[in-house]
C-alpha cells in the first residue's frame, strides 16, 4: 500500500507572540549624549538675561519742566562681573544721556532709540540722569503726564502747576514753595494739570448794612504810634553815626564775601584750553559767590535747559566745577582743589 501525500494548506495565520526585536545599536551613546545637550541649553538660557538678572532699581526720581520735558534720574544696582549692562529708557527722544559710577567716574555709553549700552568697569552700583520728551502731552491748556513705572518713584511737578485729574492715590504729596512733589508706586499713572495760578473766586456781597464806626479810638493810636515813630527816628539818626563803621565792617554768615571765592584766572591758567562761553560761565558763578543754581545760569545767559546741562557736564568732566543736589536743584560750585586733579 503507497501513502497518499496530500498538500497541506494552513488557512489560520501566525499569531503573534508578542516578541519585539529593536535594533541597539547606538543606543547607550544617545543617552549619554542627551544630559549633555540639555545642560548645554540650561546655560544659554541663563546666561542671555545675565544683564538684567542682577539689576535692581535702588531709586528713580523724575523732574517736570514747563515746556514738557522730564528729567530721569536713576540709581541701579548692577552685577559686577558683567563688562556692560543694558537699560530700558522710557522713551527714544532722550537727551543729556550721563551714567556716573558708585566713586563718581563718568561711564562710557551707548544710547539707541529707547535703549542704553553702558560699560560698567566694575561697578555694583551707576546712577544714570538723562532727559526725555515722550511722557508728557498737551491739548488746549491741559498738559498730561502718562507713565508705567516698574518701581515705586517720586515725581516733582513744574513750578505754578495746578492739578486737575489724576488716575491714582499718591503714597505721599507735598508743597516745597511752588512745587507739588508726589511719591508713587510702580504701576501706570496719568496726571492732568495746568500752569498758572488760580483764577480768584468771586465772593457775593454783603448783605449786612455796613456798621457805623467810631473813629476816636483809632485817631488816638494813630497819634500815640506817630510820636513813636518819631521818637524812634531821632534815636536811630543818633545812633547811625557811631555804629555805621561798625556795620561796614560786619559779614553776614548767609553772604559771605565774593572775594573769598575762587579767581577765574585760576581756573583759565589750570585748563588754558577752555571754550570763550564757557569761561563766561565761570566768571558769572565766580562773581555770585562761587556758587549758583543750574537755573541761574539759564536765565543768565538764555539758553535752554539741554544746552546748559550740557556746558554745565562739561566743566564737571574738566574738573572746574562741582553739581550736588540742594532742594532737588542741580547747585554748580566751584571747586578750589584744581590742585589735586593735575
Amino acid at each position: 500500500m503507497n501513502p497518499e501525500i496530500v498538500p497541506f494548506h494552513r488557512k489560520e495565520p501566525l499569531v503573534d507572540d508578542g516578541m519585539l526585536f529593536v535594533r541597539t545599536e547606538g543606543i547607550v551613546n544617545t543617552m549619554l549624549r542627551t544630559p549633555l545637550i540639555l545642560a548645554g541649553l540650561i546655560v544659554m538660557a541663563i546666561g542671555m538675561p545675565l544683564q538684567t538678572s542682577f539689576s535692581s532699581t535702588r531709586t528713580l526720581d523724575l523732574i517736570m519742566y514747563s515746556d514738557g520735558s522730564t528729567h530721569i534720574s536713576t540709581q541701579i544696582d548692577v552685577d559686577t562681573l558683567s563688562p556692560d549692562f543694558q537699560i530700558d529708557l522710557f522713551g527714544p527722544s532722550v537727551d543729556n544721556f550721563v551714567a556716573v559710577a558708585e566713586d563718581g567716574f563718568l561711564l562710557s555709553s551707548e544710547v539707541i532709540e529707547n535703549k542704553a549700552i553702558i560699560n560698567t568697569l566694575g561697578s555694583s552700583s551707576i546712577t544714570v540722569d538723562y532727559d526725555i520728551h515722550d511722557l508728557i502731552s498737551k491739548e488746549g491748556r491741559v498738559w498730561t503726564f502718562s507713565f508705567d513705572s516698574p518701581s515705586d518713584y517720586t515725581l516733582l511737578m513744574p513750578s505754578g502747576s495746578i492739578i486737575v485729574g489724576m488716575s491714582t492715590i499718591p503714597n505721599n504729596m507735598e508743597i516745597m514753595e511752588e512745587q507739588t512733589k508726589l511719591d508713587l508706586s510702580n504701576g501706570p499713572t496719568e496726571i492732568n494739570y495746568i500752569l498758572g495760578t488760580p483764577l480768584p473766586v468771586d465772593t457775593p456781597p454783603s448783605t449786612t448794612p455796613p456798621a457805623t464806626e467810631d473813629y476816636t479810638i483809632p485817631i488816638i493810636v494813630g497819634t500815640i504810634a506817630a510820636a513813636g515813630i518819631a521818637g524812634a527816628s531821632i534815636v536811630i539818626k543818633k545812633n547811625r553815626t557811631k555804629t555805621s563803621k561798625t556795620i561796614q565792617e560786619e559779614v553776614t554768615p548767609e553772604q559771605p564775601p565774593k572775594e573769598k571765592s575762587v579767581d577765574p584766572q585760576k581756573i583759565f591758567e589750570y585748563r588754558p584750553d577752555m571754550r570763550e562761553d564757557d569761561k563766561k560761565i565761570i566768571k558769572f558763578i565766580s562773581e555770585n559767590g562761587g556758587q549758583v543754581f543750574e537755573s541761574e545760569l539759564r536765565k543768565k545767559f538764555l539758553q535752554p535747559r539741554t544746552t546748559m546741562w550740557r556746558a554745565v557736564k562739561r566743566l564737571e568732566r574738566l574738573g572746574v566745577i562741582e553739581i550736588t543736589k540742594k532742594d532737588l536743584q542741580n547747585l554748580v560750585t566751584l571747586r578750589e582743589d584744581l590742585e589735586e586733579e593735575e
